[in-house]
């Protein structure tokens, strides 16, 4: 009879990271794995590292990267394990080499948004909902920075048009914050629910932005109308991804904010700070992860640092 000794554990430490308000989604699904793999070898009831690197390795995607991953998330359970079985081995960090990678994203240029924006007319739609939702999703992550999922999941009661606020409720990290809108993306948001209740009289669900049929927006949906219209266009992205992603507006939305605070001689260091708590993230580090070198940004560090080897040189040339 297949023993069930690693799925309980793993179900016992996942109800304890639950616990202390942590959501798991990805790290359930691998630790899962590991639970099925690990009781499939018999008689192994001990977390050791042929264990673990041999799971790792089973992997479908056979790339270092991907067996760090793994281990990088059996590390937390096994620091669990460690407290029940002292015998338990926790597998050391970088024995793959690193866990991580930043890709480089596209960073749409303001030309581009507005054609993508425009394009979503000749959407093919039903009853006439569709594009206007995709429209007006598309404009809110290029406006405001919010996660694809932070929008479709939206409610009625969170999407103040009076003070041009929302409310974002427990996402990413648990965490909670009011964000507020330019009053140009309000008004948007304000003439898409004018729409959205003249042709849905009698909607399935509280959500804001809605389908034909008056059910819940999905993330895929609007994922199928990006790339059908890149595909239109004929459109590639620019950096290391394959496919244009939603993703990839929070991006845009972090570096143009940053071009911007340059432009209007913003302390850039007080700013990233208020632009970390906007956008949810729970350490400054992780939107300094969003920055990248579009050629606007590049050509302002590259003034200041003709700039400063100036001043540098006039320093060495006074003495």
């Amino acid at each position: 009879m297949k023993s069930n000794f690693w799925k309980l554990r793993v179900e016992a430490y996942l109800v304890h990271r639950h616990s202390l308000g942590y959501k798991l989604s990805i790290d359930e699904t691998v630790l899962n794995g590991f639970a099925r793999y690990a009781d499939d070898q018999g008689d192994q009831y001990c977390l050791t590292l042929e264990l673990a690197v041999q799971w790792a390795r089973q992997s479908k995607r056979s790339q270092p990267i991907t067996w760090a991953r793994r281990l990088e998330v059996l590390r937390g359970f096994a620091r669990f394990c460690l407290r029940i079985d002292p015998a338990t081995v926790i597998p050391p960090i970088g024995l793959f080499g690193p866990a991580h990678r930043r890709l480089i994203p596209h960073i749409y240029t303001e030309a581009e948004l507005i054609a993508l924006l425009n394009a979503t007319d000749n959407l093919v739609s039903h009853h006439g909902l569709r594009p206007a939702t995709c429209r007006t999703v598309f404009g809110l992550l290029a406006s405001s920075g919010l996660r694809i999922s932070e929008a479709t999941s939206l409610t009625c009661s969170e999407v103040d048009l009076d003070d041009g606020v929302l409310y974002i409720h427990e996402t990413k990290f648990l965490k909670s914050r009011w964000v507020p809108l330019h009053p140009s993306t309000t008004q948007s948001l304000i003439d898409y629910a004018k729409l959205r209740n003249q042709i849905i009289s009698h909607p399935a669900c509280n959500r804001f932005f809605l389908s034909d049929e008056g059910q819940p927006i999905k993330r895929a949906n609007i994922m199928y109308a990006l790339h059908s219209i890149c595909q239109e266009f004929g459109w590639k992205p620019r950096g290391d991804y394959v496919h244009h992603r939603l993703h990839d507006f929070r991006h845009t939305f972090i570096v143009h904010s940053m071009l911007r605070f340059y432009q209007q001689g913003i302390d850039v260091d007080h700013a990233v700070l208020a632009l970390s708590t906007y956008v949810g993230h729970a350490r400054i580090s992780d939107t300094y992860w969003y920055f990248t070198g579009i050629p606007e940004l590049m050509s302002i560090a590259a003034e200041r640092f003709e700039r400063y080897s100036k001043e540098i040189s006039n320093e060495q040339f006074a003495n």
